[in-house]
């Protein structure tokens, strides 16, 4: 595991956190699941461009889904 995806793995996981905070205070599902998932999914994705793209899109899909 190199830097970058130390680094990005980080951001995208602390973006999950206040996403699943936001979602929980609002009860909205959408925030929540898309927050749990940017928490979880660093684990799992090892290259940096995989990361990036899936973890850009976690984070655009509840501003595209209003509920």
């Amino acid at each position: 595991m190199g830097e970058a995806t130390l680094l990005w793995g980080f951001l995208f996981g602390t973006i999950g956190i206040a996403m699943v905070a936001y979602g929980r205070k609002q009860k909205k599902v959408v925030p929540m699941a898309c927050g749990v998932m940017l928490v979880v999914f660093p684990y799992v994705v090892t290259g940096v461009l995989p990361l990036v793209g899936l973890g850009t899109l976690l984070v655009i899909i509840p501003f595209l889904i209003r509920q």
